[in-house]
């Protein structure tokens, strides 16, 4: 089976989980964060090297004060989870989205802290996306060039895919399975830079349900796919 180097994923459905329960929003976000810390060891035992998630984006700020900091509460004692248990499974912990306002501090300090505590970490990377918006990141690498261009850092002949790409939030490898659980069919502004040439799969289960044998079978679904990157599958056309 062909595993994918890098699966993208977006935690959609927690609130509607929690709702078909008879539970709080905040109880399904409490569930999701635990079934992500669970999936998250499972994906990348499985080979996947780099497994990327949008567990905050800057709309999401636009929600209930009560929801958010909720959330940011949950962040900072996940997180710490987080790094502690893939200490263990030497898996590297970094964040996506470096615009820290409005990030209360302390979620701000346990970022520092698990990125310092994982950052010699092989055996793979667990990208949290958090005050993240793709739009804004391709903004802020645009500005960085420029100013490297101006500082005599960089050539603007220069200038390739590979280059941009190293001035993302992290310089990560190209998505090659993005999911996005609860049925909803689009990106939200999802690292559509490294999604350029992703395998979408968006399966209706709400994520705190989503478990190992559902990846699984996104897995069945990607190795079904004919990943061509605009090219011809000569044998497949020629049999």
């Amino acid at each position: 089976m062909k595993i994918p180097n890098h699966v993208g994923f977006i935690l959609d459905g927690n609130g509607r989980w929690a709702q078909a329960q008879g539970l709080s929003r905040s109880e399904g976000h409490q569930a999701g964060f635990e079934n992500l810390h669970e999936l998250c060891k499972y994906i990348l035992k499985k080979g996947v090297k780099v497994f990327s998630v949008y567990a905050f984006s800057t709309e999401n700020f636009k929600r209930s004060k009560q929801e958010v900091d909720f959330l940011m509460n949950l962040f900072v004692k996940g997180f710490k989870k987080y790094e502690k248990e893939l200490n263990k499974e030497d898996i590297k912990i970094v964040f996506s989205g470096i615009r820290k306002a409005p990030l209360p501090k302390d979620v701000l300090r346990v970022i520092e802290e698990v990125e310092k505590s994982t950052k010699d970490n092989k055996s793979g990377i667990f990208n949290i996306c958090i005050n993240y918006d793709s739009q804004w990141e391709i903004v802020d690498a645009t500005k960085k060039i420029v100013e490297d261009v101006q500082a005599g850092k960089l050539n603007a002949e220069d200038i390739n895919k590979e280059v941009v790409n190293s001035y993302m939030y992290q310089n990560l490898p190209p998505i090659d399975l993005l999911i996005r659980t609860s049925g909803e069919n689009r990106l939200s502004g999802f690292m559509l830079w490294q999604a350029s040439y992703a395998e979408f799969y968006f399966p209706s289960i709400h994520f705190p349900a989503f478990k190992a044998e559902d990846f699984d079978e996104a897995l069945e679904v990607y190795n079904n796919r004919d990943r061509r990157f605009g090219g011809i599958n000569e044998k497949k056309n020629n049999s």
